[in-house]
């Protein structure tokens, strides 16, 4: 047999060929290496969608543990769900405010201050304090209608359920991602058995071309099945690993849809009912200023001459005027 020359590649080496990389896996999860193979088209082009910009995992803010996509747009939710409720704490204190403002003018429309002011501007001065009163009860009908219309809204949108069904998703998508792991654990393992058989048969083969074992062909052939064998394992592994990818991929396209139509529902929620507030606010001002337009058309109607013909004519003490004395 023919002695292979010191130092030089085996036949089964020089059949093995570089291939170069377009592929890398992070924490998992197969990416395409940039500029490498097809260039990749948004599931959703333009609409800036949620299951188009969460697929790579991140450092958290403090940089000490990862966080993936998928958590990022759960915590999304929940701090929309946080926000909603401080907005209902916000309304609550206005609600408060008008409560207290209203309770105010009522006691002030009741004050004995000025009483005794007659003629047309006593009218339009009792028309005045009248007016704090109906304000006063605009003021409470306001704050009522803020909390039926405005803050119990934002209170009860997605009660507690919702961050029940929100774990229920997240256990969801990670139970995949645990199973993804798992299956390039696999793959990793079944590469490396690989990597071993077939170092074991190009040793093999070495030392039986150059004689330094007394190994046989039937060895050679027994190393070359296992090596076979093993790549047909890494085959199914990472068969089964791209299966499980798949159903990984697919389960984060529709939840983050799901998720993303649950956020555009909260946003149309909390504008309805802000603009609902807008509303009754507006109904306020139209309230209140019908209120003032009697003492504006009253004040209008104060006439100083007439209110002195009526002073005078109550509280005259006479009419003959002094004259002079006779000698």
């Amino acid at each position: 047999m023919h002695k292979q020359p010191p130092g030089s590649v085996s036949p089964a080496k020089r059949q093995i060929k570089e291939v170069k990389e377009t592929k890398i896996t992070i924490n998992c999860v197969t990416f395409p290496l940039p500029g490498e193979g097809p260039e990749q088209q948004l599931l959703k082009p333009d609409e800036w969608s949620y299951c188009d910009y969460f697929w790579t995992d991140r450092k958290d803010p403090q940089g000490t543990t990862l966080v993936t996509g998928f958590e990022v747009l759960l915590q999304k939710q929940l701090k929309g769900k946080q926000l909603q409720k401080e907005m209902a704490e916000f309304i609550h204190e206005r609600i408060k405010i008008e409560e207290e403002y209203a309770k105010n003018l009522s006691k002030l429309s009741l004050s004995p201050l000025a009483a005794q002011e007659e003629g047309t501007l006593g009218e339009a001065w009792t028309q005045l304090k009248k007016s704090l009163h109906d304000e006063a009860e605009v003021h409470l009908k306001f704050s009522n209608k803020l909390h039926t219309e405005v803050e119990k809204p934002l209170l009860t949108f997605r009660g507690d359920n919702f961050k029940k069904d929100l774990k229920k998703y997240d256990h969801h998508i990670a139970d995949l991602r645990k199973q993804l792991a798992s299956r390039y654990a696999s793959v990793e393992k079944a590469r490396k058995a690989l990597a071993d058989r077939q170092k074991d048969l190009e040793v093999k083969t070495q030392q039986l071309e150059i004689k330094l074992s007394n190994k046989t062909e039937e060895d050679i052939k027994k190393a070359r099945r296992k090596s076979t064998q093993a790549g047909d394992d890494l085959m199914r592994c990472v068969d089964l690993y791209n299966q499980t990818q798949s159903k990984w991929f697919e389960e984060m396209v529709t939840t983050s849809m799901e998720l993303e139509k649950l956020e555009v529902e909260r946003i149309e929620w909390i504008q309805q009912h802000l603009r609902q507030y807008t509303t009754l606010r507006h109904e306020t001002d139209m309230f209140n200023q019908s209120m003032v337009e009697p003492v504006d058309q009253l004040l209008q109607n104060v006439d100083p001459a007439k209110d002195r013909e009526l002073w005078v004519k109550e509280n005259k003490t006479g009419d003959v005027r002094p004259v002079d004395m006779d000698i």
